[in-house]
């Protein structure tokens, strides 16, 4: 009887393991996709050209690089009226496999600039002319959701 009664307390014990488990397992409708550095950046009024014409040049040189080194997967520019002053007009962004990706690839990615736009000197050269025609607003980390369970 004793043998018995350990028995059923063990199958009881096992069953409730195994339905925690089994809630444990989410199924979520969707997945993580790529990653997203997005700029937000205001061009200054009758700068517009000027910035343009950079973004054209040396920041696509450096993205098509990026995009055939395996460092990015793309890159897009849009732009938009501002609904103020201080509000941003164009959005610079470039999308990465993963987080962890875009991290291991930090000291490829600065050789990378040193190769395509020059040493550091001539980069901080750069932003301090471009701090003449645009403004930095905000730099943001984005995650890609696929609307999609993950096979």
């Amino acid at each position: 009887m004793k043998h018995n009664r350990i028995l059923i307390v063990s199958l009881v014990v096992l069953l409730l393991a195994t339905s925690v488990v089994v809630l444990a397992q989410v199924n979520r409708p969707y997945r993580n996709g790529s990653v997203w550095n997005v700029a937000f950046i205001r061009m200054k009024p009758g700068m517009e050209t000027a910035y343009l014409n950079y973004i054209a040049t040396d920041w696509k040189r450096n993205q098509e690089a990026s995009k055939k080194e395996g460092l990015i997967l793309s890159y897009k520019v849009l732009t938009t009226e501002a609904h103020g002053g201080a509000d941003f007009n164009i959005m610079l962004m470039t999308e990465y496999k993963d987080l962890a990706t875009m991290e291991a690839n930090e000291n490829k990615a600065d050789n990378l600039a040193q190769q395509i736009v020059g040493n550091d000197q001539k980069q901080m050269q750069g932003y301090k002319e471009r701090l003449e025609i645009r403004e930095v607003l905000q730099d943001r980390l984005a995650r890609e959701i696929i609307l999609e369970p993950r096979r």
